[in-house]
Protein backbone atom coordinates (compact mmCIF):
# COMPACT_ATOMS: atom_id res chain seq x y z
CA UNK A 1 0.00 0.00 0.00
CA UNK A 2 3.33 2.45 0.56
CA UNK A 3 4.57 1.81 -2.83
CA UNK A 4 0.80 2.60 -4.42
CA UNK A 5 0.24 5.68 -2.06
CA UNK A 6 3.86 7.54 -2.84
CA UNK A 7 3.74 6.39 -6.47
CA UNK A 8 1.04 8.44 -6.78
CA UNK A 9 2.54 11.75 -4.69
CA UNK A 10 0.40 10.99 -2.19
CA UNK A 11 2.60 10.21 0.98
CA UNK A 12 1.59 6.62 2.33
CA UNK A 13 0.37 8.44 5.51
CA UNK A 14 -2.39 9.91 4.61
CA UNK A 15 -4.28 6.85 2.20
CA UNK A 16 -6.22 6.75 5.64
CA UNK A 17 -7.89 10.12 5.08
CA UNK A 18 -9.11 9.44 1.35
CA UNK A 19 -13.05 10.21 0.23
CA UNK A 20 -15.44 8.15 -2.13
CA UNK A 21 -14.98 10.74 -5.13
CA UNK A 22 -17.73 12.86 -7.13
CA UNK A 23 -18.86 11.23 -10.31
CA UNK A 24 -15.85 11.38 -13.00
CA UNK A 25 -15.93 14.51 -14.46
CA UNK A 26 -14.73 13.06 -17.81
CA UNK A 27 -16.12 9.21 -19.09
CA UNK A 28 -13.53 6.72 -18.45
CA UNK A 29 -11.07 6.31 -21.53
CA UNK A 30 -11.17 4.05 -24.29
CA UNK A 31 -8.01 1.02 -24.05
CA UNK A 32 -5.16 1.92 -25.13
CA UNK A 33 -3.16 0.13 -27.17
CA UNK A 34 0.67 0.51 -28.82
CA UNK A 35 1.03 3.61 -31.03
CA UNK A 36 -0.07 2.90 -34.77
CA UNK A 37 2.73 4.55 -36.35
CA UNK A 38 5.00 2.29 -38.03
CA UNK A 39 9.01 2.65 -37.40
CA UNK A 40 11.25 5.48 -38.65
CA UNK A 41 12.19 4.20 -41.52
CA UNK A 42 16.21 5.09 -41.81
CA UNK A 43 15.71 6.64 -38.42
CA UNK A 44 13.60 9.33 -39.48
CA UNK A 45 9.56 9.40 -40.05
CA UNK A 46 7.45 10.69 -43.32
CA UNK A 47 8.56 14.70 -43.34
CA UNK A 48 5.18 15.75 -43.94
CA UNK A 49 3.65 13.76 -41.15
CA UNK A 50 6.03 14.68 -38.87
CA UNK A 51 5.77 18.45 -39.65
CA UNK A 52 2.39 17.97 -39.57
CA UNK A 53 2.48 16.37 -35.76
CA UNK A 54 5.01 19.44 -35.22
CA UNK A 55 2.60 22.28 -36.12
CA UNK A 56 -0.23 20.41 -33.91
CA UNK A 57 1.79 20.63 -30.86
CA UNK A 58 3.20 23.77 -31.51
CA UNK A 59 -0.58 25.12 -32.04
CA UNK A 60 -1.08 22.96 -28.16
CA UNK A 61 1.66 25.09 -27.04
CA UNK A 62 -0.47 28.74 -27.91
CA UNK A 63 -3.52 27.29 -26.86
CA UNK A 64 -1.82 26.61 -23.09
CA UNK A 65 -0.74 30.22 -23.23
CA UNK A 66 2.44 29.97 -25.57
CA UNK A 67 5.41 32.23 -24.12
CA UNK A 68 3.35 32.53 -20.78
CA UNK A 69 3.01 28.57 -20.60
CA UNK A 70 6.85 28.10 -21.77
CA UNK A 71 8.34 30.61 -18.97
CA UNK A 72 6.06 28.87 -16.30
CA UNK A 73 9.03 28.50 -13.48
CA UNK A 74 7.02 27.56 -10.36
CA UNK A 75 3.59 26.54 -9.72
CA UNK A 76 1.24 26.48 -6.55
CA UNK A 77 -1.73 24.42 -6.30
CA UNK A 78 -4.22 23.50 -3.88
CA UNK A 79 -7.52 21.46 -3.63
CA UNK A 80 -8.27 17.50 -3.15
CA UNK A 81 -7.18 14.49 -4.12
CA UNK A 82 -8.19 11.17 -4.26
CA UNK A 83 -6.94 7.48 -4.59
CA UNK A 84 -8.47 4.29 -6.04
CA UNK A 85 -7.70 0.57 -5.63
CA UNK A 86 -8.25 -1.51 -8.75
CA UNK A 87 -10.49 1.56 -9.87
CA UNK A 88 -12.42 1.56 -6.60
CA UNK A 89 -12.17 4.28 -3.59
CA UNK A 90 -10.14 4.09 -0.93
CA UNK A 91 -11.35 5.90 1.58
CA UNK A 92 -11.85 10.01 2.23
CA UNK A 93 -10.04 12.21 0.13
CA UNK A 94 -7.65 14.94 1.23
CA UNK A 95 -6.48 18.59 1.09
CA UNK A 96 -3.51 18.83 -0.99
CA UNK A 97 -1.08 21.59 -1.30
CA UNK A 98 1.62 21.74 -4.42
CA UNK A 99 4.61 22.79 -5.27
CA UNK A 100 6.36 22.48 -8.39
CA UNK A 101 9.84 24.24 -9.15
CA UNK A 102 11.06 23.11 -12.84
CA UNK A 103 12.66 20.80 -13.58
CA UNK A 104 12.99 18.85 -10.61
CA UNK A 105 11.75 19.84 -7.37
CA UNK A 106 8.35 18.96 -5.81
CA UNK A 107 6.53 18.83 -2.71
CA UNK A 108 3.19 17.90 -1.62
CA UNK A 109 1.62 18.74 1.64
CA UNK A 110 -1.37 17.10 2.84
CA UNK A 111 -4.26 17.12 5.68
CA UNK A 112 -5.46 20.50 6.87
CA UNK A 113 -2.89 20.51 9.56
CA UNK A 114 0.10 19.87 6.94
CA UNK A 115 1.72 17.21 8.75
CA UNK A 116 2.49 14.79 6.07
CA UNK A 117 3.89 15.48 3.11
CA UNK A 118 6.45 14.43 0.33
CA UNK A 119 9.77 15.93 -1.22
CA UNK A 120 11.21 15.09 -4.85
CA UNK A 121 14.52 17.04 -5.90
CA UNK A 122 16.68 15.50 -7.82
CA UNK A 123 16.73 12.00 -8.09
CA UNK A 124 15.86 11.95 -4.68
CA UNK A 125 12.25 11.02 -2.36
CA UNK A 126 11.41 11.52 0.64
CA UNK A 127 8.43 11.44 2.91
CA UNK A 128 8.70 13.57 6.21
CA UNK A 129 5.63 12.68 9.09
CA UNK A 130 5.77 13.70 13.15
CA UNK A 131 9.12 11.08 13.04
CA UNK A 132 10.89 13.21 10.92
CA UNK A 133 12.03 12.12 7.05
CA UNK A 134 12.63 8.94 5.43
CA UNK A 135 13.59 7.97 1.70
CA UNK A 136 10.88 6.23 0.21
CA UNK A 137 11.21 3.12 -1.51
CA UNK A 138 12.97 2.39 -4.44
CA UNK A 139 10.26 1.34 -6.98
CA UNK A 140 7.61 4.36 -5.58
CA UNK A 141 10.59 6.58 -6.77
CA UNK A 142 10.96 4.68 -9.61
CA UNK A 143 7.05 4.79 -10.44
CA UNK A 144 7.72 8.83 -9.77
CA UNK A 145 10.71 9.65 -11.61
CA UNK A 146 9.58 7.72 -15.06
CA UNK A 147 5.76 9.83 -14.68
CA UNK A 148 7.84 13.02 -14.54
CA UNK A 149 9.84 11.85 -17.48
CA UNK A 150 7.15 11.46 -19.41
CA UNK A 151 4.95 14.09 -18.45
CA UNK A 152 3.32 16.75 -20.48
CA UNK A 153 5.40 19.09 -19.46
CA UNK A 154 8.44 17.33 -20.64
CA UNK A 155 6.64 16.24 -23.96
CA UNK A 156 5.92 20.43 -24.94
CA UNK A 157 8.93 21.79 -23.27
CA UNK A 158 11.80 19.41 -24.04
CA UNK A 159 10.95 16.29 -26.47
CA UNK A 160 9.18 18.70 -29.37
CA UNK A 161 12.79 20.26 -29.23
CA UNK A 162 14.72 16.85 -29.53
CA UNK A 163 15.86 16.11 -33.15
CA UNK A 164 16.36 12.41 -31.78
CA UNK A 165 12.72 12.08 -31.33
CA UNK A 166 10.59 10.78 -34.17
CA UNK A 167 6.78 12.53 -34.75
CA UNK A 168 3.66 11.75 -36.10
CA UNK A 169 0.41 12.60 -36.76
CA UNK A 170 -1.73 9.65 -36.32
CA UNK A 171 -5.32 11.15 -37.09
CA UNK A 172 -8.45 11.86 -35.28
CA UNK A 173 -9.21 9.47 -32.07
CA UNK A 174 -11.40 9.79 -29.18
CA UNK A 175 -10.06 10.95 -26.01
CA UNK A 176 -12.80 9.52 -23.75
CA UNK A 177 -16.08 10.70 -25.38
CA UNK A 178 -14.40 13.80 -27.27
CA UNK A 179 -12.85 14.15 -30.68
CA UNK A 180 -8.86 14.74 -30.81
CA UNK A 181 -5.90 14.89 -32.85
CA UNK A 182 -3.27 12.19 -32.22
CA UNK A 183 0.07 12.90 -31.97
CA UNK A 184 2.51 10.34 -31.16
CA UNK A 185 6.45 11.10 -30.09
CA UNK A 186 9.09 8.37 -30.06
CA UNK A 187 12.35 8.80 -28.41
CA UNK A 188 15.80 7.19 -29.47
CA UNK A 189 14.91 4.74 -26.78
CA UNK A 190 12.02 3.75 -28.60
CA UNK A 191 10.02 4.79 -25.87
CA UNK A 192 6.49 6.07 -27.22
CA UNK A 193 3.87 8.84 -25.62
CA UNK A 194 1.04 9.47 -27.03
CA UNK A 195 -1.30 13.08 -26.63
CA UNK A 196 -5.00 13.72 -27.77
CA UNK A 197 -5.44 17.37 -28.51
CA UNK A 198 -8.82 18.69 -28.64
CA UNK A 199 -9.85 19.10 -32.31
CA UNK A 200 -11.69 22.93 -31.79
CA UNK A 201 -9.68 24.39 -28.85
CA UNK A 202 -6.48 22.26 -29.43
CA UNK A 203 -5.74 21.76 -25.76
CA UNK A 204 -4.21 18.41 -24.82
CA UNK A 205 -7.15 16.34 -23.45
CA UNK A 206 -5.22 12.71 -23.08
CA UNK A 207 -1.62 11.31 -22.50
CA UNK A 208 -0.50 7.85 -22.57
CA UNK A 209 2.65 6.11 -22.63
CA UNK A 210 3.54 2.26 -22.04
CA UNK A 211 6.61 0.52 -20.25
CA UNK A 212 7.82 -2.63 -19.61
CA UNK A 213 8.54 -4.18 -15.96
CA UNK A 214 11.66 -4.81 -15.59
CA UNK A 215 10.74 -7.14 -13.13
CA UNK A 216 7.75 -9.46 -14.51
CA UNK A 217 8.67 -8.36 -18.52
CA UNK A 218 4.47 -7.45 -18.51
CA UNK A 219 4.11 -3.88 -20.35
CA UNK A 220 2.24 -1.64 -18.67
CA UNK A 221 -0.07 2.07 -19.98
CA UNK A 222 -0.31 4.54 -17.61
CA UNK A 223 -2.95 7.58 -18.89
CA UNK A 224 -3.30 10.87 -17.58
CA UNK A 225 -6.59 13.14 -18.32
CA UNK A 226 -6.79 16.75 -18.42
CA UNK A 227 -10.34 18.70 -18.08
CA UNK A 228 -11.94 21.98 -16.25
CA UNK A 229 -9.88 24.04 -18.35
CA UNK A 230 -9.64 27.49 -17.02
CA UNK A 231 -7.55 30.65 -17.86
CA UNK A 232 -4.84 31.81 -14.47
CA UNK A 233 -2.44 34.18 -15.55
CA UNK A 234 -2.62 34.03 -19.29
CA UNK A 235 -1.93 30.16 -18.94
CA UNK A 236 -5.07 27.55 -20.05
CA UNK A 237 -4.97 25.35 -16.63
CA UNK A 238 -6.80 21.88 -16.34
CA UNK A 239 -8.60 22.05 -12.87
CA UNK A 240 -9.36 18.50 -13.29
CA UNK A 241 -6.86 15.35 -13.52
CA UNK A 242 -7.77 11.85 -13.61
CA UNK A 243 -4.51 8.88 -14.05
CA UNK A 244 -5.32 5.40 -15.23
CA UNK A 245 -3.52 2.28 -14.39
CA UNK A 246 -3.54 -0.47 -17.15
CA UNK A 247 -7.37 0.77 -17.92
CA UNK A 248 -8.28 1.39 -13.99
CA UNK A 249 -8.73 4.65 -12.32
CA UNK A 250 -5.76 5.11 -10.14
CA UNK A 251 -6.21 8.75 -8.46
CA UNK A 252 -8.15 12.01 -9.41
CA UNK A 253 -7.42 15.73 -7.86
CA UNK A 254 -9.57 19.24 -8.37
CA UNK A 255 -7.60 22.05 -7.87
CA UNK A 256 -9.55 24.80 -5.82
CA UNK A 257 -6.17 27.70 -6.48
CA UNK A 258 -3.50 27.67 -8.89
CA UNK A 259 -0.58 30.66 -9.15
CA UNK A 260 2.27 30.58 -11.33
CA UNK A 261 5.88 32.39 -10.89
CA UNK A 262 5.26 33.15 -7.15
CA UNK A 263 8.74 32.23 -6.17
CA UNK A 264 9.60 29.26 -3.68
CA UNK A 265 11.12 28.66 -0.51
CA UNK A 266 13.61 26.27 -1.36
CA UNK A 267 14.17 25.18 1.88
CA UNK A 268 10.65 23.32 1.42
CA UNK A 269 12.41 20.98 -0.58
CA UNK A 270 15.27 20.03 1.99
CA UNK A 271 13.40 17.01 3.95
CA UNK A 272 15.93 18.09 6.64
CA UNK A 273 15.83 21.92 6.77
CA UNK A 274 12.89 22.15 9.49
CA UNK A 275 10.93 23.63 7.08
CA UNK A 276 7.52 23.94 8.44
CA UNK A 277 4.47 24.82 6.03
CA UNK A 278 1.84 25.70 8.50
CA UNK A 279 4.56 28.47 9.72
CA UNK A 280 5.36 29.50 5.94
CA UNK A 281 1.46 29.97 5.21
CA UNK A 282 0.90 32.58 7.83
CA UNK A 283 3.69 34.25 7.11
CA UNK A 284 2.82 34.19 3.54
CA UNK A 285 -0.30 35.56 4.44
CA UNK A 286 1.32 38.82 6.01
Amino acid sequence: MAAAALSQGIPAAAQSLVPSPPPPTHSPADPITAPKAEPPKNGRNDDENARQARALLEQAILALGGDAYLNIHDIEQEGRTYSFYHGRPTSTGTLFWRYVEFPDKERIDLTKEKDVSAVYFANKAYEITYKGAHEIEKKDLDDYLRRRRFSLETMLRNWINDPTVALFYEGTALAGNLAAQQITLINAKDEPVSIFLDVDTHLPLKKTYTWRDPVDKERNTEEEIYDNYRPVQGVMTPWGFTRYYNGDMQSQRFLSAVKYNQGVDEAMFDPNSGYNPIKAEGKHQK
